[in-house]
């Protein structure tokens, strides 16, 4: 039966990574994920704090939240629940492999929010053991968003130049729409902003206890890095999937990619389309060769184009993200 826990304020991040480190090397005697869900009501938005996560990732100053900001808002529950004893793996230390966002609509900064977060799916991974932690925030009874984030804990050495997702991607680059220069300062500009202080972020001595010879960007700082490069080319309502690649080591040059590609269903839809319009054409001239008349029927297709993003190193064209959006 699931335990369903109501918090009254959101956890302070800085503690629960104190406590996380300081039980770093107790055994975890647990093998499979707590069955718990944990609820924060009525959390109001701190405007002062979504303009300053807005400008740390290049979103535009607005009233409505970015597509990533409840992810932010989200994060501290969900280390909350990772960093409990009876969590099968430890969280320093565990890879973001994923991440996908489901836009419902817009969603005004001074709408209150219930977030809910719960860890799902404890599966096997080349490397280790991998898991989904669902993020769900809601206005009332309805939910307008939802994220899915992939960790990955890894307990088996790692092999050479290998990606967050397991394997060596040696696809060509795609053609950079945009050459972007990140500072050393977005790892702790990001840090502070988001509350995911891991020191891999941001202080070397703890990237390099980690195996990175400089700190790294965070992979959800890029993710809507790319999605502020795209704001008012995006419908109300959408999903954006995203695999975390090779890490960003800060300062680095990264070229960002975007192209408009017909989705899966405008495809079917032509198809259909086609079909439909080839099936009215030899009606009509049945018809006409019958002295009758008859009425085309309206194009039911939709301009649902999906978007495929990118992140590549500028020189090496060795990719961060790859990703796709779809409306």
């Amino acid at each position: 039966m699931t335990e369903v826990i109501e918090l009254a304020v959101a956890p302070g991040t800085g503690a629960i990574y104190r406590r996380a480190a300081l039980g770093q090397f107790r055994r975890r005697s647990a093998t499979e994920l707590p069955d718990t869900t944990l609820v924060l009501r009525g959390l109001a938005v701190d405007r002062a704090h979504l303009a300053a996560y807005n400008r740390v990732c290049g979103y535009r100053l607005t009233d409505q939240l970015s597509p990533t900001y409840p992810h932010v808002l989200a994060f501290p529950l969900a280390m909350q629940l990772m960093s409990t004893v009876d969590f099968p793996v430890r969280v320093v230390g565990v890879v973001h492999l994923a991440n996908r966002i489901e836009v419902r609509r817009p969603v005004d900064a001074g709408e209150r929010l219930e977030l809910t977060v719960r860890a799902t799916d404890l599966r096997p991974h080349e490397r280790g053991r991998q898991f989904d932690v669902r993020a769900t925030a809601s206005v009332g009874d309805e939910v307008v968003w939802r994220g899915v984030s992939t960790y990955l804990h890894k307990e088996k050495p790692s092999g050479p130049r290998e990606e967050r997702g397991g394997t060596t991607d040696r696809a060509p680059a795609p053609q950079p729409t945009a050459v972007w220069r990140v500072g050393r300062e977005v790892g702790p500009r990001y840090a502070e902003v988001s509350g995911d202080h891991n020191p891999i972020h941001t202080s070397r001595l703890g990237a390099r206890a980690f195996g990175f010879p400089r700190t790294i960007a965070h992979g959800m700082w890029s993710k809507a890095r790319c999605l502020a490069a795209l704001e008012g080319r995006l419908p109300d309502s959408y999903t954006v999937d995203v695999a975390f690649k090779l890490p960003i080591l800060l300062p680095a040059s990264v070229g960002f990619s975007a192209a408009r590609e017909q989705s899966a269903e405008r495809e079917q839809s032509a198809e259909r389309e086609q079909s439909a319009a080839l099936e009215q054409s030899a009606a009509l001239e049945q018809s006409a060769a019958l002295g009758e008349s008859a009425a085309l029927g309206e194009s039911t297709s939709r301009d649902v184009d999906d978007w495929v993003i990118g992140l590549h190193d500028a020189k090496s064209g060795r990719p961060h993200l790859r990703g796709r959006i779809t409306g």
